[in-house]
């Protein structure tokens, strides 16, 4: 999949045909609020919905100083974005990249000011996106794989499955098909392949013929509605620790996106724009991703390991920021 390069530099504020998705901000409990500002002003960041994931891991590995220059290939809520271009400032820059255009433009707006340029594209096209931008070798490059608060608090995107919204689980809403019309199309058979393998789900034929049932009543359109179906769908004595609908939604949100496409074709290409000595990390939530990450870097000749297990984030960071408890960061450096 080639995203188009739409880019906006925040430090002029011009932009290309940038696209914009309104997105519903849910802010959560006083409690995680409380301990969120504590823990955003103990970085200086401005305490907004969106945490940046283990935020002292990233700039302990990536050491971001005046002059440096840094790809962030998933910009999200900027948070990352925004740590690392105030320390690379004056002379420095950063190019940050998502796919996902309102990400783009809000970026743009609170980023303004800071030595950025931003384009919505994948990070698997960053060469050609630092091309266009005119910009590398590269001292850096951060890749956090898991979703945003802003994707997974908008309930137009599906992303949620506590949300009653349309299905559509894209990145980007205007490429692509949605997630219900890849359910309503796709054999019982292969929608169990496709929960087994993105989400190594145990009960994925069960949950598949529970889906291609409800089908033939009525058309499933909401997050609520798919979820109902999954949690009907298992066994009683399901993991009590998680929600049924995790696994089947993680899975057909990568199906959708083809994000384990994207990141093969990005730890190909990505090691080529570093510099000697610059570092590629990049921060994974699920086993499928960790493995691949793992199994390249070791593979690549022209990187050096040194994570020889990943970092996780610290209780402090989780309880601050609960999404963060599955985060795994590994780092590599680019030699010769």
């Amino acid at each position: 999949m080639t995203a188009s390069w739409r880019a906006r530099d925040a430090s002029r504020g011009s932009a290309v045909g940038t696209r914009f998705t309104p997105t519903t901000r849910v802010v959560g409990s006083p409690l995680i609020a409380i301990a969120r500002q504590l823990y955003c002003a103990a970085f200086s960041m401005p305490p907004t919905v969106h945490i940046p994931v283990m935020p002292a891991e990233v700039l302990e590995q990536l050491d971001p100083r005046p002059g440096k220059v840094f790809l962030d290939g998933t910009l999200g809520g900027g948070g990352h974005t925004r740590m690392l271009a105030e320390r690379v400032a004056p002379n420095g820059r950063v190019v940050a990249v998502d796919r996902d255009p309102g990400a783009v433009e809000r970026a743009a707006e609170t980023l303004r000011g800071l030595p950025i340029a931003v384009a919505c594209s994948s990070y698997a096209e960053a060469p050609e996106v630092l091309a266009e931008a005119a910009v590398g070798p590269l001292d850096g490059v951060l890749l956090d794989l898991g979703l945003s608060s802003d994707q997974l608090d908008d309930r137009q995107r599906g992303f949620s499955f506590h949300a009653d919204g349309p299905l559509d689980l894209r990145f980007d809403p205007t490429e692509g098909k949605p997630a219900a019309q890849l359910i309503a199309r796709l054999s019982a058979e292969h929608l169990a392949d496709v929960i087994y393998r993105y989400g190594e789900e145990r009960c994925s034929r069960r949950i598949a013929r529970a889906i291609v049932a409800r089908r033939t009543e009525r058309p499933i359109t909401t997050a609520n509605d798919l979820a109902d179906v999954i949690r009907r769908a298992v066994p009683r004595d399901y993991d009590a620790r998680l929600d049924p609908a995790t696994r089947t939604f993680q899975a057909l949100r990568i199906a959708v996106n083809e994000e384990l496409h994207q990141l093969e074709i990005a730890l190909r290409r990505l090691p080529a724009l570093l510099a000697p000595g610059g570092r590629l990390v990049i921060i994974s939530f699920h086993s499928l991703e960790d493995r691949m990450v793992k199994e390249a870097f070791r593979a690549d000749d022209r990187l050096k390991v040194l994570t020889s297990k990943p970092l996780r984030p610290t209780d402090e960071e989780v309880a601050a920021n609960p999404r963060a408890r599955s985060a795994k960061l590994r780092v590599a450096e680019r030699v010769g």
